[in-house]
């Protein structure tokens, strides 16, 4: 059995109400991989969360809310999960089977390094919640008990308060700022740069 499989039977056997496609529980949300099926969900919550999202994120293309463009992400996805160079998760909530968000590890890098960029979004009407602060800590446990990583890097806009406070609210530690580090709608902005190891402590409070 390869190890996502065996990942996602442990799970199983702990939450028998967990679909078979879940790969790490939660107490009130899973993260499973996105498929096509998703893009009706995955298109509203964007749609309803455009204004709250842009200005965090690269510039949405034109097509960014097609179903090509869906399929593309998905087909990417697939490939690097398919590569073990990147995992991308979507976050589910468990009582209803509702789209909040997604969540990804990419930028994989092993050898000397053992390491992986983190990523996240999550749709306007589900923040402030606590639920992006649990589904760190989830992908976080997949980072370092699954993939055996060392450490996990992130960054956010200087501004971004919200994001900084949920970074080292679950343990990462702020390393510096990085100038023009992404082009964020339309611009080159600097980031804070945070990072996390395997053997740092994670409050879970």
């Amino acid at each position: 059995m390869s190890g996502s499989l065996a990942f996602t039977s442990l799970w199983a056997r702990a939450f028998g109400d967990m679909p078979a496609s879940a790969y790490v529980v939660g107490q009130r949300l899973y993260l499973r991989r996105p498929r096509a099926a998703d893009f009706d969900a995955w298109a509203a919550l964007r749609a309803r969360s455009r204004e709250f999202l842009t200005p965090w994120e690269p510039t949405w293309p034109r097509d960014a809310l097609t179903r090509d463009s869906f399929r593309r992400r998905v087909r990417r996805a697939t490939q690097e999960w398919r590569e073990e160079t990147g995992y991308g998760f979507f976050l589910v909530r468990r009582t209803d089977e509702q789209l909040l968000g997604g969540i990804t590890l990419g930028t994989l890098r092993r050898g000397v390094a053992q390491s992986a960029t983190l990523g996240y979004w999550l749709g306007a009407p589900f923040a402030r919640q606590g639920l992006m602060t649990e589904a760190v800590h989830c992908v976080l446990d997949f980072a370092f008990d699954k993939l055996g990583l060392h450490r996990v890097e992130a960054a956010c806009l200087p501004n971004n308060v919200a994001s900084r406070g949920l970074l080292q609210k679950c343990g990462f530690r702020e390393e510096g700022l990085a100038r023009e580090y992404l082009r964020i709608n339309g611009r080159w902005v600097d980031h804070v740069l945070f990072g996390i190891l395997s053997t740092d402590s994670r409050p879970r409070g």
